[in-house]
């Protein structure tokens, strides 16, 4: 256990690990590229949400994959950055899982947008990329069935998010497992309204185009 001199270095260690995270994952790639791309603002089609889902319903196929990349990489990012620039504190893997807690908040509630950003599933996947990439293509593997299957981008987003604690469990990554089921939880709290419109039937399927406040996947 930690003495009262290592818990006086570990907590600032750990709250800049989490706040670094933050600030990487609240940058809105969605809504900077395609109001760079002349595309006007995100947030005033489909789902008005910011992540690549509802940049796909634009049209623009490159500025849908940008996003996806980018708001993934942020995730990413903050794992990898974080214990290199904060150092020391209550150990470098758990300086990089609060700082992808941070990156995954950061971007589902971004201080910049009044805390509105996107569903998480993109960022979720960085974060775990960074945590352990063997993991990440199983939820890869997951996502594509689910959604290959259903033909709902949501679908292959819950099920891979919920697959992905008992996945890094059965790795013997506890400490990471809890974090991503404390992730999986806000990521489904996120697409209450999508699994609403999905014992509707109707939730939007992949490809569909929406070019007003409606129906979107996981972002």
């Amino acid at each position: 256990m930690l003495d009262t001199a290592s818990w006086a270095l570990a907590l600032p260690a750990a709250a800049a690990a989490l706040v670094l995270g933050y600030l990487l994952g609240s940058i809105p790639f969605g809504l900077l590229l395609t109001r760079l791309a002349g595309a006007g603002d995100i947030r005033t089609i489909g789902s008005g949400n910011i992540g690549a889902t509802n940049v796909l319903r634009t049209g623009r196929k490159g500025l849908a994959a940008a996003t996806l990349l980018l708001d993934a990489f942020k995730g990413t990012a903050a794992v990898l950055i974080a214990p290199v620039i904060v150092g020391g504190g209550p150990g470098g893997h758990l300086l990089a899982l609060l700082a992808g807690l941070g990156a995954f908040l950061g971007h589902v509630f971004p201080v910049w947008l009044r805390f509105r950003g996107g569903k998480g599933v993109a960022t979720f996947i960085g974060v775990l990329i960074g945590v352990s990439p063997l993991v990440a293509v199983g939820f890869g593997l997951v996502w594509l069935a689910a959604a290959y299957t259903t033909r709902y981008s949501s679908v292959g987003g819950l099920s891979a998010s919920a697959a992905t604690p008992l996945l890094l469990w059965a790795a013997g990554l506890t400490p990471d497992a809890v974090l991503f089921a404390v992730l999986a939880l806000l990521l489904w709290t996120k697409h209450a309204a999508n699994l609403k419109r999905l014992m509707a039937g109707t939730e939007s399927k992949i490809g569909h185009k929406a070019a007003a406040p409606g129906a979107d996947g996981p972002a």
